[in-house]
């Protein structure tokens, strides 16, 4: 389980990339305008799968899970293993050289507890803002809701309720893209995915790295 501290610490970045935008906005002028298009890849008549966007982008990416949930009563002696193998695919464009938008498919992988096993896995969308950095860095911040689809085994003894659950969740993350070619461009990202369990709704941390293709 994650430490209190550790918690802060994703929100405190977000903050910081919250700032950066905010700065970028800013500091941006008519003159300057060429040079942040050059960077984004904004205005280069970049296509996009999603309607109504350009600068497109599709990608798949690969990490861990962290589920932050109980393992029932205390007492029970019950093992409990809150991580497991994440990946996701996805596809995104924007309106603006600084805001767009995100389409994709998560699964969270499995966590081990309460006995069993405990899944998830669902759709997201979400709004993109990136701040670009230089001709082939940037950061971005996304905020945005998943549709997720939970099931829950375990042992009956635990008095926890078992089954599937499904619905509506609030999603942000954060992270930082590095473009080595026109096309090409490699992506770190940090996740929080709020899912309904069938013992309650809680949050499912993601932490990937990934491989992304730029029209």
């Amino acid at each position: 389980m994650s430490t209190p501290l550790f918690r802060h610490v994703p929100l405190a970045l977000a903050l910081a990339a919250c700032t950066a935008f905010s700065a970028q906005a800013q500091t941006s002028a008519p003159s300057s305008s060429s040079s942040s298009a050059a960077s984004s890849g904004w205005g280069n008549g970049r296509g996009s799968v999603l309607p109504y966007t350009q600068d497109g982008y599709i990608g798949i990416n690969g990490g861990r899970s962290n589920y932050s949930l109980s393992n029932g009563p205390a007492g029970l002696g019950l093992s409990q293993d809150d991580s497991g193998n994440a990946y996701k695919i996805y596809a995104g464009g924007f309106f603006h050289r600084n805001l767009g938008v995100e389409l994709g498919y998560l699964n969270a992988g499995t966590a081990h507890r309460l006995g069993g096993d405990t899944k998830a896995h669902g759709f997201n969308l979400s709004l993109v803002g990136r701040a670009p950095l230089g001709e082939q860095f940037d950061v971005f911040g996304k905020l945005g809701t998943t549709y997720g689809r939970t099931r829950t085994s375990g042992q009956a003894s635990t008095g926890v309720a078992l089954g599937k659950e499904d619905g509506f969740g609030l999603s942000y993350g954060l992270g930082a893209r590095w473009a080595f070619t026109p096309q090409w461009a490699a992506v770190v990202e940090w996740e929080r995915h709020k899912f309904k369990f069938s013992d309650g709704d809680d949050s499912v941390n993601l932490t990937t790295v990934g491989l992304q293709y730029r029209f």
